[in-house]
Formats: structure tokens, sequence, C-alpha cells
């Protein structure tokens, strides 16, 4: 027998928000279940019900901007720590890219409620997404992902044509499965990288298991999101006509 979930989780399954937005869109009035409006925090719907949200959520989320920063290695891209900087500290009028083509003004507003989207280690740098959209930020993070994440990696080691053939496969850590990386030669001591899935110390786990040390990571694209001209340091607003 299928049981009632909770309104939130079930907006969250359905693309429609994160669980954060659910419950600001339920309080203020804006969810619809079969038609009738629910504005109860915990209320529970059946898998097979109609949500929808009113206009006014609908305005709110598209007023909710993303931003892509070119992170240096060095810059944590979580909540701070002791003596390192976080991301979002970078994220200032004056960090803006020149040459920023979204044709969005920035305001104040813009600062403030952003998460980090997307892992990104301490040593790495390139690409990092920060966003006040929940549908972004759960896209980004879902464990099986849909789109592509490209990396260029410097290594230590002589990189041989056995190395990339081990690194192109299908293997198996503690017992789970990870898909095989797309990844080929670029020089001598660089290799590029693809990835389907979003998991910590991926990349040096895989280098590691066939004798390479990697020196260091560049995140370039995200699904469809190149880094491009964006300067080291620098953000700028998602484009409308961009999509992961």
């Amino acid at each position: 027998m299928t049981e009632p979930i909770r309104l939130s989780k079930r907006m969250t399954e359905l693309g429609m928000c994160s669980r954060r937005e659910a419950d600001e869109f339920i309080e203020q009035g804006w969810v619809r279940v079969d038609g009738q409006v629910v504005d109860v925090l915990g209320s529970r719907v059946m898998p097979d019900q109609k949500i929808e949200l009113v206009r006014r959520a609908a305005a709110v989320q598209a007023e909710r901007i993303t931003i892509l920063l070119n992170k240096p290695a060095g810059i944590l891209a979580g909540p701070g720590e002791p003596g390192i900087h976080p991301a979002w500290q970078l994220i200032k009028p004056e960090s803006q890219f020149a040459r920023d083509r979204s044709g969005i003004h920035v305001l104040k507003r813009h600062f403030t409620h952003l998460a980090v989207a997307g892992w990104l280690d301490l040593s790495a740098s390139g690409l990092l997404v920060l966003t006040q959209d929940g549908r972004v930020s759960k896209t980004l993070i879902a464990d099986d992902l849909d789109f592509e994440k490209e990396y260029r990696v410097q290594v230590a080691g002589e990189i041989t044509d056995e190395m990339i053939g081990l690194l192109n496969s299908t293997y198996t850590i503690d017992g789970e499965t990870w898909k095989a990386a797309k990844v080929s030669r670029q020089s001598d001591q660089q290799l590029r990288f693809v990835l389907r899935e979003s998991r910590k110390k991926q990349i040096q786990e895989l280098c590691e298991a066939v004798g390479l040390r990697v020196i260091g990571i560049r995140r370039l694209r995200i699904g469809q999101v190149s880094l491009g001209d964006l300067p080291e340091g620098k953000w700028r607003f998602l484009r409308q006509d961009e999509r992961f």
C-alpha cells in the first residue's frame, strides 16, 4: 500500500525547489495540492496528487540568481575554517568579471543566501557554482548526475597507455562500483578527466590507484556551462540561456 509522504519532500523529488524553499512556499500559501492551497508545514500527500506553485512562487524563484566563480586553489568551497578563506568571500561587487554578459544588474540581495552547489577540493581550482536557487543545488549535488564535469589534471609520474586504459575502466572500491571516467592524455604530465559522478577525492584516488600523484586539478566545465575566459578569483552571473 502506498504511504503518504511529506509535501516538502515530494516537491523536492519533483525538482520543483529545495526542501528549504518548499517549507518557505508552503508557509506563504504558495503551494496547491489538487487545486487547494496547503499552508501547513508537515502536510502529507500521496504520490499521484497534483502539486503546483502559484505564480508568486514562480516569480520569487525567477529572481534567485546563480553565480559562477573561478575559485583559486587554497580557497575553501564550503564554510570557512580558521586560517582558510571561504569562496563566498570572493563574491563582492568589485570581483565581478568586467565582461559579464548576463545583463543582470547587481543588487545587494544577490550576495545573501548563496549556497555552494557541488564540492571542489581546497587544493583544486576552477569552476564553482554558488546559488540562491534550490533547483540548481538539487541538480548539481545529486548522487546520480545526468551531465558531465570536466577537469584538467596535472600529475607526477610517467603516463602510460596501460594507465589510460585502467583509468577508463569501471572499478569497485569498498564494495561500491564507480562509473567509468573518460580520461585522455593532454601532455606528458597532464590528463583530461570527464566524470559523471559527484564524489570527493575521486580523481586523486583514481590516479593513485594507477601510480600517479596529482599535483593540481582545475575544473573547466559542469554540464554545458564552461569556465571560459573567466579570470581566477572573479565571478559572473549564470545567463538565462545557460543550462547545466
